[in-house]
């Protein structure tokens, strides 16, 4: 599947400093991907304009369904809009206040400790007599508000770069952090989210899409003829979209094939009635642990791009294409396998899809977990909680 370029396009003007003001009511302007001028974008009842020579030429006459600036100012509302008042923009108000050493409510603010990371209220503990430092957040050892980790991490795998996000706080929300930090959060609530949702046994159609796609992970070492190319394997419930496994491998022969399936049989708790394919000779009896199953289990192979009876998977490719590519490819095996399973635990749980009505994919799975608005913070404490 072919990426959409503009909306790449459209991070890279989101990542700007001051990229998108707001001159009137629905109405900004963008700043020039070059940085050699402006454009005024309008939105009038959801109906977006532009005045850039792409809206003009190419949307107009329906060619495109929007200009990168528009979609740039989309995801500018989206992030403005989407997130509760009282969670993102007010983070130091209405917070629910206790002793951190003996849960007493009976406290008395004495001033403020100023750090490395900003000002922040100290209270008194009547109490026990303790002292402590508020930094707004419940996770434990935590310095950064739990909602801004939250919020970085759905930033990060809606195509966000790492130093993109750390701008991005730094200019909105005042608060420096490192890249480094940032990335470590990641891998952090990555691990977290996914021993968490392995619990939940999804409602699934019984038809899995499996297809491969070639990725590079840049750090590791260039193997002969081989260079530094691994493959993932994706496979995903026809109907619900739920994806079952993204696994990465040195090769694509038929005990990796096997793997991949293993894990989704993990995640599914069930075995397949139907897989689809390609022609790839590695797929056969992979989806199977015995000849009974074997038996059982229907396998459409031959399944081209042109059939479009695959077509699950290979669009599930374009959305990992768009990831991959703001990231300048992955990096160690380890570490991506770790961001590629707290992928797929935020395309599950947190990103809503259209084909599927806005509903996720876990919500279409009928799995019974109550995330509310601000889906990636309530996953963070619901697996915090259970840990």
């Amino acid at each position: 599947m072919t990426e959409n370029p503009r909306k790449t396009r459209a991070f890279g003007i989101i990542g700007q400093s001051n990229a998108i003001c707001l001159v009137e009511a629905h109405t900004y302007k963008v700043r020039s991907q070059s940085g050699n001028g402006q454009y005024v974008v309008t939105n009038r009842h959801g109906k977006f304009e532009c005045t850039c020579p792409d809206f003009q030429y190419r949307v107009k006459q329906g060619l495109t369904e929007a200009c990168k600036h528009i979609l740039a100012v989309r995801f500018y509302e989206k992030i403005r809009d989407r997130q509760d008042e009282s969670d993102t923009f007010q983070l130091a108000q209405e917070l629910d206040l206790s002793c951190k050493y003996c849960g007493s409510t009976r406290l008395v603010k004495r001033g403020e400790r100023k750090g490395k990371l900003g000002t922040k209220p100290q209270y008194e503990c009547k109490a026990c007599g303790r002292w402590f430092v508020w930094n707004g957040t419940h996770l434990p050892r935590a310095r950064i508000d739990e909602r801004l980790q939250g919020m970085a991490v759905d930033l990060y795998f809606s195509g966000f770069s790492v130093r993109k996000i750390k701008r991005f706080l730094q200019e909105y929300y005042h608060v420096r952090v490192s890249h480094v930090a940032i990335y470590k959060w990641l891998r952090k609530y990555g691990r977290l989210v996914a021993e968490y949702t392995r619990q939940f046994k999804p409602q699934l159609s019984g038809v899995w899409n499996a297809d491969e796609m070639m990725v590079k992970a840049a750090h590791e070492p260039i193997r002969y003829g081989e260079g530094r190319w691994f493959w993932l394997w994706n496979i995903i419930d026809n109907q619900t979209r739920f994806l079952l496994a993204n696994k990465l491998s040195l090769k694509r022969g038929h005990p990796e094939a096997q793997s991949a399936f293993h894990e989704a049989r993990q995640v599914a708790k069930e075995a397949p009635k139907v897989v689809v394919t390609d022609a790839l000779q590695s797929y056969i009896g992979a989806y199977a642990e015995n000849m009974t199953e074997l038996r059982k289990i229907v396998h459409l192979n031959r399944s081209s791009i042109r059939s479009g009876r695959n077509s699950r998977a290979e669009r599930l490719h374009g959305s990992v294409r768009e990831r991959e590519k703001v990231m300048r490819s992955l990096k160690h095996k380890e570490s991506a396998q770790e961001l590629l399973d707290a992928y797929r635990v935020w395309y599950n749980y947190i990103r809503p899809h259209m084909a599927l009505g806005g509903l996720t994919p876990a919500q279409a799975a009928e799995i019974p977990l109550e995330l509310g608005r601000n889906k990636i913070l309530n996953l963070i404490r619901k697996a915090q909680e259970k840990r």
